[in-house]
């Protein structure tokens, strides 16, 4: 089984993504910080955590529901893209935009990929 179809892996981009929305939610000085490198207004920041915690119960849901856990991982990838798209747009090419293309490129490949259940469901 490859990296890309385990479900552990989703479990482990799921911990990455809950513990993403908690740091959004606080906000702590690192996010505030890039948030306002690209220009993210202010009264709509509260979006990221909401954003990030289903995200993240999306990935979690790869044993029982691997077509939802795909499409966590489809919208994850245009998420991401417009992440990128922001950083370069603010002319920010520092390590959250790095961040921001390793993370555009895991879930491109997840998703394409898609977890093991579906895969031999087909």
């Amino acid at each position: 089984m490859s990296v890309l179809t385990d479900n552990r892996t989703y479990a482990l981009l799921a911990a990455g993504q809950a513990g993403d929305a908690v740091i959004c939610a606080i906000p702590v000085r690192t996010v505030t910080e890039c948030l306002d490198d690209v220009g993210f207004p202010k009264q709509n920041r509260w979006i990221f955590s909401v954003i990030k915690a289903a995200s993240a119960v999306g990935l979690l849901s790869v044993r029982r529901y691997p077509a939802l856990a795909r499409l966590t991982t489809l919208m994850l990838t245009v998420y991401f893209v417009l992440a990128v798209g922001a950083h370069v747009r603010a002319r920010d090419f520092g390590r959250n935009a790095a961040a921001a293309t390793t993370l555009l490129a895991i879930y491109g490949a997840l998703t394409v990929k898609g977890p093991a259940d579906v895969r031999s469901s087909r």
